[in-house]
């Protein structure tokens, strides 16, 4: 049972099929599916998502295992009837645009679209175990049940005030799970609250059954982990409803991006989990559900993978699904355009384990043998394909002839590199003039958010000072509320660099960090407070700045040392009051002299003073 991804702005969704993992399906940046088959190593299908940059593939979920009827067929007499092997067949993918599209990888087509649920984007997907039901959770807070026989919504509620995150059937299909922040449980037949649960302080990615008992037998668990938590929660539906906080925390290097369980049938039976986080590493859990536990458990055994160059580097894992015997894990890693998969034995005896692998060759040998069907939409040459992205990115894709549908081994369709797509970006075009329409301001805030992420995670000192040397305090504002959570911290980081810089940059710096604060503060509390938390290390107790007093007499300066802590640290104080008090006068001297237009109003909370306070310390 894999738990996919929640939003697609934190991750890009990659799940393998139910049973017999056959299939790895994922999304990647180009917004296309490809199915990987995982015993041949080789591209299965590939399909193009309805040419609109709004849909998006936001989260995949497979379907139950299903017999399929491949072509017409003789009828057989009862003493010849052969037991038909169930298949993954149909793949649930929720998009941007808030429709859900039913892709049949037997058919190698679209089975149907499921339209007209939601106003907001589909956040996750989740199959009812028995029935043809589908359930999804979208931005807009809304529930909807499909009945996939018809096409049409069986019912839709409204689940929380924020934004359903993450959905769970239970093995039986009796409940549903839903998070936003809290977590739900609904009762399907009465759509009604079964019971409710504190849940996490960011958005649940995933919510997962851990056993397959009954609720009223205080033996039913299940399990959530959240955006930026680096830890797994465990809650117990329990008879009392007493079951408000989770029992059992799991620790994790990151947060959690893709989860394999096998589920526990008895108090006897351990539940087994493997969780690939967001950077890379795979932890495996082995645990007896059977009531609260207080210490958070560590994982039984890391793994990680590196290259096998000099100096190695991490290979990031995507994904794992646990095999039959308690060793053998189906992997797979690299890249999303092109991931490795790979059955590893782990001897879990030992708590870290690395391996070496020379992914080039990996990929030039599945490359090599890929002779598959790929099946791609034929595109006419009137229509026009839209990529996902930025508004005023497109790609034209033509129309191909019916001679050559069939796809060469030596043609190879090339795609343009990250570089390429960011050189197309004409960053003159995006400062503003005057008379400008309004939509060209948001715009250059869409441009800016973009453009400072990239420049953030390439560290791109041309991209980074064209971003930050806006003086707009609109645009700053905007940029900054646009801004994904995972960047907030690399630019604060980056800012804090920038202050300790020329002045002027200070003063346009400070700008940047004022907008940060009012935007993301409860984030970096939260931040902060799981970091403190993690890292109760031994505190380094040097001083980082030692006031001695200039005096005549030597004996009243070497009675000074031996005054206690707390005096010191009073000059300390003082003396960075008096520096500050200093610098502020030669900077009102300064403002004097510059341009009135780079003149900056007196900052929030004292942020300036606290910058030049920071100076004079490391003076």
């Amino acid at each position: 049972m894999a738990a996919d991804g929640g939003n697609a702005s934190l991750q890009l969704p990659c799940v393998f099929s139910p049973k017999s993992r056959q299939y790895l399906a994922l999304c990647a940046q180009d917004g296309r599916l490809r199915i990987w088959n995982t015993d041949s190593k080789t591209l299965h299908q590939e399909f193009v998502p309805s040419a609109h940059l709004s849909a998006t593939c936001t989260c995949i979920a497979w379907g139950p295992c299903r017999t399929v009827k491949e072509g017409p067929q003789r009828k057989k007499r009862k003493s010849e009837a052969v037991q038909v092997e169930e298949k993954a067949d149909l793949l649930a993918m929720g998009t941007a645009a808030g429709s859900v599209l039913i892709y049949s990888t037997v058919k190698g087509a679209l089975h149907c679209t499921l339209d007209g649920g939601h106003s907001g984007g589909v956040n996750c997907v989740q199959w009812h175990p028995e029935d043809s039901l589908l359930y999804s959770g979208s931005d807009d807070t809304n529930i909807v049940e499909w009945d996939l026989q018809t096409g049409k919504t069986r019912s839709k509620w409204k689940a929380d005030r924020a934004a359903v995150t993450s959905l769970c059937v239970s093995p039986d299909g009796k409940l549903l799970l839903s998070a936003g922040q809290t977590i739900k449980m609904w009762d399907l037949e009465t759509k009604e609250v079964y019971r409710k649960f504190t849940g996490h302080s960011t958005a649940v990615t995933t919510l997962c059954f851990a056993t397959t008992r009954p609720p009223d037998s205080n033996g039913l668990y299940f399990l959530s982990g959240a955006a930026h938590d680096r830890l797994l929660s465990v809650w117990q539906v329990r008879e009392d409803g007493k079951d408000k906080n989770s029992v059992v925390s799991f620790t994790l290097t990151d947060e959690p991006q893709h989860i394999d369980l096998v589920a526990s049938n008895s108090k006897e039976e351990a539940v087994r989990l493997a969780v690939v986080c967001k950077d890379g590493q795979l932890h495996l859990f082995e645990h007896f559900l059977n009531g609260p536990c207080k210490k958070p458990l560590s994982p039984s055994c890391t793994m990680q993978m590196s290259d096998t160059k000099e100096s190695p580097m991490p290979i990031p894992l995507l994904a794992a699904a646990l095999g039959a015997d308690t060793r053998t894990v189906l992997l797979a890693y690299g890249n999303h355009l092109q991931p490795v998969m790979e059955k590893v034995e782990i001897n879990t005896a030992e708590r870290h384990v690395c391996l070496t692998r020379d992914v080039q060759t990996s990929l030039s040998l599945s490359m090599e043998t890929t002779v598959s069907k790929v099946k791609t939409p034929i595109v006419k040459a009137n229509c026009r394909v839209l990529v996902p992205g930025l508004p005023g990115h497109q790609a034209l894709v033509k129309g191909t002839s019916q001679g050559s549908e069939k796809r060469k081994k030596d043609t190879d369709t090339k795609e343009m590199s990250i570089a390429e797509r960011l050189g197309e970006i004409d960053l003159s075009t995006v400062s503003i003039e005057k008379g400008a329409p309004k939509g060209t301001a948001s715009l250059q805030t869409d441009n800016f958010a973009v453009l400072l992420v990239q420049g953030l995670e390439s560290n791109d000192a041309s991209i980074l000072n064209k971003v930050l040397q806006t003086r707009k305090e609109m645009v700053i504002k905007k940029t900054v509320a646009r801004l994904p959570l995972p960047a907030v911290l690399p630019l604060v980081e980056e800012l804090t660099k920038r202050l300790q810089g020329h002045p002027f940059t200070a003063v346009l710096i400070v700008r940047w960090l004022k907008a940060v604060l009012m935007h993301h503060t409860s984030y970096l509390a939260s931040v902060a407070t799981s970091d403190s938390s993690n890292t109760v290390s031994d505190v380094d107790h040097t001083a980082k700045l030692v006031y001695e007093e200039e005096s005549s007499d030597e004996d009243e300066a070497s009675g000074d040392e031996g005054l206690p802590e707390n005096d010191s640290d009073h000059w300390e104080e003082e003396e960075a009051m008096e520096e500050t008090v200093e610098d502020n006068k030669e900077e009102d001297e300064d403002d004097e002299d510059e341009d009135p237009d780079s003149r900056t109003e007196p900052k929030a909370n004292g942020e300036e003073d606290m910058e030049h306070e920071n100076e004079s310390e490391e003076e």
